[in-house]
């Protein structure tokens, strides 16, 4: 996949991170054009949650480029950030509190005008059947209608790429592949590119593109089906396995 349109999604062009001297990310190039769902997938301490951290202005990185919308996230930091929506691995809505109040806060800390608020939270919660629901405080609510609301709230500011990090952790199959439908579906309609981190093999269709982080570096991409039929494959679990040395289970994140 190309890295050099900077009106990508997402373009992170030769990043490198280390905490002392221990290297944590090495030269990682990782593109998201717009409307491309892409899978990022990698064991527990590849590098994917300091890529991350990274990608969202937690740390600065050591080298290379970010461009988010096009913006160059260290000189226009504002705006890149802007164009993020995050769904994160844990839970982040205020339990507290109702839907409806959990998502006009997000919408004035993005400075979403008042006369605009409510339509956009009743057209997000539409979008995924969740219209019902604006009343009931979060913990009333289960653990799938959860995702789908921080799914929702990810959308509000209309940002053009998504990042989510392991976001159906928790969920049964059946809640699990219907978030992932959701997600695919606003690509197509939004023209969002999404970065998904997942250890869930099965998340992971023919038609998605697929980097392999791997002890900070990008060890393999490509379209899921190409990857498949090169290396006589019959899942993305086993070519996981086959392209890392390491077991494509729970503990691959």
């Amino acid at each position: 996949m190309s890295n050099d349109d900077t009106d990508a999604s997402l373009s992170a062009r030769n990043i490198n991170f280390s905490f002392g001297c221990k290297a944590v990310l090495e030269d990682v190039q990782i593109a998201v054009p717009n409307g491309q769902f892409v899978a990022l997938l990698g064991q527990n301490g590849a590098g994917k949650t300091t890529l991350f951290s990274i990608i969202t202005g937690l740390y600065a990185a050591h080298g290379g480029e970010i461009r988010i919308g096009g913006h160059d996230l260290r000189m226009n930091t504002e705006a890149a950030l802007a164009s993020i929506g995050v769904v994160f691995q844990r839970a982040t809505l205020d339990r507290d509190l109702t839907v409806k109040q959990n998502l006009r806060y997000f919408c004035h800390l993005h400075g979403i005008a008042t006369s605009e608020l409510q339509k956009r939270i009743d057209a997000a919660l539409a979008s995924y059947g969740l219209s019902d629901l604006q009343q009931r405080k979060v913990t009333e609510l289960s653990g799938g209608q959860q995702r789908r609301i921080e799914l929702a709230r990810a959308t509000l500011h209309d940002p053009n790429f998504l990042l989510l990090d392991e976001p159906t952790v928790g969920l049964d199959h059946a809640n699990r592949m219907e978030f992932v439908s959701n997600v695919k579906t606003l690509c197509k309609e939004r023209n969002v590119g999404v970065l998904w981190a997942t250890h869930l093999m099965d998340e992971v269709e023919d038609a998605d593109y697929v980097y392999f982080l791997h002890h900070g570096k990008i060890l393999f991409e490509g379209g899921s089906a190409d990857l498949l039929k090169e290396h006589g494959k019959k899942s993305i679990a086993e070519l996981y396995s086959h392209l890392t040395g390491q077991p494509a289970d729970a503990t691959v994140i």
